[in-house]
């Protein structure tokens, strides 16, 4: 553990990447959609604003970026694959939920400010965001660390195969993606597919996300022990 733990403080090296950009995203985001939205007209009822999301996808950057800038300083150490995997993963897990707790602490405050005194939303906005706190916060916190381990993930498909893995993982993909689809029109399932969607809550989707980020940590994690720096 307290490996794992140094590995989380040397990714944390390059702080601006991990801490500086997703600082300076939130803070942006806010200040352009607050500016925005004082050039709207009153007679706007309310002001929408789907910026907020734009450090959520950022997770997608980190984890890519979290194994090829320091894979490669971290075996030149001597630190085993599997400590820099709890390590990295355990790291930004933590900053998934810190950002996690701090966009319903700010959706918190839109509502009571009347959103920013403007009748805005821009964190309380969404379709969890009537849930329960622990909902609203467990359904953002798997969002962001499903983007983080599809990057993660990426990134170890490139370290391991390098361009022809990616090539090849592209291509299954998209015959997956086709194949599915020319199942469920053959089938005449979308009626039923769109039921499906259209059942879910907040809570099942945040269950469906945890088991993609587990499928995502496996495979990530499997292929990370053959990669080469």
């Amino acid at each position: 553990m307290n490996r794992a733990v140094s590995v989380a403080r040397m990714q944390l090296i390059n702080k601006w990447t991990f801490l500086g950009i997703p600082a300076l995203i939130i803070a942006a985001s806010f200040a352009l959609t607050f500016a925005i939205w004082l050039m709207i007209p009153d007679n706007v009822e309310t002001r929408y604003s789907g910026a907020s999301q734009a450090v959520v996808w950022y997770f997608l950057a980190l984890g890519i970026q979290s194994l090829t800038y320091t894979f490669p300083f971290s075996q030149a150490m001597s630190v085993s694959r599997r400590t820099f995997y709890i390590g990295t993963t355990g790291l930004f897990a933590v900053a998934a939920l810190a950002v996690s707790l701090l966009y319903y602490v700010l959706g918190r405050v839109e509502v009571a400010t009347n959103g920013w005194g403007l009748n805005g939303q821009l964190y309380f906005l969404g379709w969890a965001a009537d849930s329960p706190a622990a909902v609203q916060i467990l359904f953002n916190f798997l969002v962001m660390l499903a983007l983080y381990m599809t990057g993660f993930w990426f990134a170890t498909v490139y370290k391991r195969w390098r361009a022809t893995g990616m090539l090849v993982a592209w291509i299954l993909i998209a015959m997956a993606l086709v194949g599915l689809i020319g199942l469920t029109t053959w089938q005449g399932w979308w009626p039923q597919v769109g039921a499906w969607f259209a059942a879910q809550t907040p809570l099942t989707v945040s269950g469906w996300t945890a088991l993609f980020c587990a499928a995502l940590a496996v495979g990530s994690y499997l292929t990370l022990r053959r990669a080469t720096p």
